[in-house]
């Protein structure tokens, strides 16, 4: 049986309907993230979890027993907050104590607890400090200890890296991973940032219109997504629209406006003149002034480059293809003495195997 069960759930605020029908399970000691853009639904489910509000329809259950109508202080179940809300006239110990000392624990083991979860955070040493004395990342530690103290069965963390800065929110993803495998507690996690979704996930929950898109490990997503959205919303992809022309049991052959016709590999469902769409990332297509023909298993495009984007470790670059058509394709920056290798107007070749992209059926 499944931790945490969530079971055809429905939340309406008025006429809108914030989580429609919406079914799934996490584990026990999994890092589960709900991702999706903003009035998606994410952070709606993650409050009727906490207890913050109830569904119009449908059941929660948390080890198998039913969670509708039980109020947030009864749940085996915290939330760490994007504010991380601490109380600013307490220590850092003051702050993790709170909980136990409102749930009636005897103050010798509030003491033992707070020093074991402030070590588990690393953060022993910063004990009598005030939150304004922290940084960022420390503070963010700060709430984490407090919501684990009480040794809930599952933590609700809620956007809580949104505040940093990208060094530091890098190097709290590490120490996020890092925590959670450490104390064995099940992390449900919202973010609207695709990236950290794949860095920190074991199983990813895509959210589109109070719906889950897809439902999967993040590589699955990222390589095989089930729809054009998901395809779209989880890092750089090129979509092109495409129309089935045959399909076999090894290849599928697709007819792309204005590009021509191309082999992919096939997908479950397919029937010829059905249409689509082809999700290529731009990593998995070669780019050079001239690309080696002769691969059967390969299509050949020649364009120019549009436009670029120089990001340190990679450029990405846009190029036209001679119909117009413009494809994004990136290359590494590991040539010393090089910052890009290709300018503006530059004559360049695509090409691509075969089974680089993903066909998404529309």
């Amino acid at each position: 049986m499944a931790l945490l069960e969530i079971r055809d759930v429905v939340k309406r605020f008025g006429d809108f309907t914030a989580v429609n029908h919406v079914s799934l399970s996490v584990e026990a000691g999994e890092f589960f993230t709900l991702l999706g853009p903003s009035g998606c639904g994410k952070t709606t489910l993650l409050r009727m979890l906490a207890g913050f509000e109830q569904p119009d329809s449908g059941e929660l259950l948390l080890d198998g027993k039913s969670l509708n109508g039980v109020p947030p202080e009864k749940r085996p179940v915290h939330t760490v907050f994007q504010s991380y809300a601490l109380f600013p006239h307490m220590t850092v110990q003051q702050n993790v104590a709170f909980p136990l000392k409102m749930a009636g624990v005897a103050p010798d083991q509030i003491k033992a607890r707070v020093a074991e979860v402030l070590e588990d955070v690393r953060l022993q040493q910063f004990a009598t400090r005030m939150p304004s004395e922290l940084s960022g990342g420390q503070r963010q530690r700060v709430a984490i200890a407090r919501a684990l103290v009480n040794r809930p069965r599952v933590l609700l963390l809620d956007e809580p890296l949104s505040a940093l800065d990208a060094k530091l929110r890098e190097q709290m993803q590490l120490e996020l991973i890092n925590l959670q495998k450490e104390v064995g507690i099940t992390f449900i996690y919202v973010t609207h940032d695709q990236g950290e979704a794949l860095a920190l996930s074991h199983r990813i929950a895509v959210m589109s219109q109070g719906q889950v898109e897809q439902l999967d490990a993040p590589e699955n997503i990222y390589s095989y997504p089930k729809s054009r959205f998901v395809a779209d919303f989880i890092g750089q992809c090129n979509l092109l629209d495409a129309t089935i022309r045959s399909v076999s049991a090894e290849r599928m052959q697709i007819e792309i406006e204005g590009v021509g016709t191309l082999d992919t590999l096939p997908v479950a469902g397919a029937t010829v003149g059905q249409k689509g769409t082809l999700a290529l990332r731009p990593e998995k297509i070669k780019l050079g002034a001239s690309v080696a023909t002769g691969n059967a298993d390969e299509v050949h495009f020649k364009g120019k480059v549009h436009d670029c984007l120089y990001l340190g470790d990679v450029t990405v670059y846009i190029v036209e293809l001679e119909n117009g058509m413009l494809i994004e394709t990136m290359l590494p920056n590991a040539a010393p003495g090089r910052a890009r290798f290709f300018d503006d107007n530059d004559q360049v070749e695509l090409a691509w195997r075969f089974d680089a992209g993903h066909f998404v059926l529309a």
